[in-house]
């Protein structure tokens, strides 16, 4: 009742505007949950207009597969950006729950057993208060209705800042830098994965490899935003 009377002396608005509703307007949740572009299945990059990737080809990847919600511009780009202060993790929670409702089909065909973040250093979570991603990964946990392990995969060593790093040392940056010990949490699991933002795919790749070290089956990478060379991400 409380929370009724407050609505009706301070109309709720969207978390992205000003416009009076309800998590997201119309608007916003147009821009923000609808990706108006074909993405590769196994790296989530742009596809071209023959439906062919060559950011991936000849590649191997230890993940099963990736899919975004969006390409790193705009409002999704907004987004990632307020999630890396303390005050975001509200917003990350509800545009995770958000989309997995919108996008439940694809995220129930992967029959995922556990969702997962990847995990930041502790002396980085320490300085921003939470992990973005864990908070997105509550949100698809919640509403997928499957459990989040938040953690079963650690970071065991500070990585460099990857946007201030050129290709190949993204590339080669978070190598070693994850492990997962082997637990009937992970054994046989099929593991949902959550980042922000993926740029090469070498964190999500070094993370996926350590989960599958530990037992993992499957591991499907879930990213909010799918990024370029020389811009923010891993």
């Amino acid at each position: 009742m409380w929370n009724g009377l407050l609505d009706l002396i301070y109309p709720p608005c969207c978390m992205l505007c000003p416009t009076p509703g309800g998590r997201f307007c119309a608007r916003c949740e147009s821009a923000l949950f609808h990706d108006n572009h074909s993405a590769c299945p196994r790296c989530a990059d742009t596809l071209g207009p023959y439906s062919s990737c060559a950011n991936c080809a000849g590649k191997k990847f230890h993940f099963d597969g990736v899919f975004r919600l969006g390409v790193y511009d705009g409002l999704l780009r907004e987004v990632v950006l307020r999630l890396k202060f303390a005050d975001g993790e509200t917003l990350g929670r509800l545009v995770g729950q958000t989309w997995a409702a919108q996008c439940r089909p694809q995220f129930v065909a992967l029959n995922l057993t556990c969702a997962m973040p990847v995990p930041l250093h502790w002396r980085r979570r320490l300085s921003r208060g939470y992990n973005q991603a864990e908070a997105v990964g509550r949100g698809i946990a919640a509403e997928l209705g499957i459990p989040m392990q938040s953690f079963r995969l650690w970071r065991v060593r500070a990585t460099a800042d990857q946007k201030a790093l050129r290709r190949s040392e993204r590339l080669a940056n978070p190598r070693g830098a994850f492990a997962a010990t082997t637990n009937p949490a992970l054994v046989g699991k099929r593991v949902l994965l959550v980042d922000d933002v993926m740029t090469t795919g070498s964190t999500c790749n070094e993370s996926a490899l350590a989960l599958k070290k530990a037992g993992a089956a499957a591991v499907f990478v879930a990213v909010l935003a799918r990024a370029t060379d020389g811009v923010n991400g891993g």
